[in-house]
């Protein structure tokens, strides 16, 4: 467990490992728009607070999809009970 203000910002590297992504995929999520950064210099630097509501996002499309592929599951009959 690691304590950061919610105010600080992230290197791309510390911001992909937070994510358990590659740090080239997170540039590319940058450069799309899915997260917000700003540049230091020629470096970019992503807030922590940011990170994490995008974490919280994909944990939760993720969750949502499991349900949903489990409900399927039991209306087919596959075996999968509540």
């Amino acid at each position: 467990m690691q304590v950061v203000p919610v105010h600080a910002e992230l290197t791309t590297q510390e911001a992909a490992d937070l994510l358990n992504v590659s740090r080239p995929y997170l540039v590319r999520l940058l450069e799309e728009g899915a997260l917000p950064f700003h540049k230091t210099g020629k470096h970019r630097r992503v807030r922590f607070r940011d990170v994490m509501k995008y974490k919280q996002q994909g944990d939760k499309t993720s969750v949502d999809a499991m349900a949903e592929l489990a409900a399927q599951a039991q209306e087919l009959g596959m075996g999968y009970d509540e």
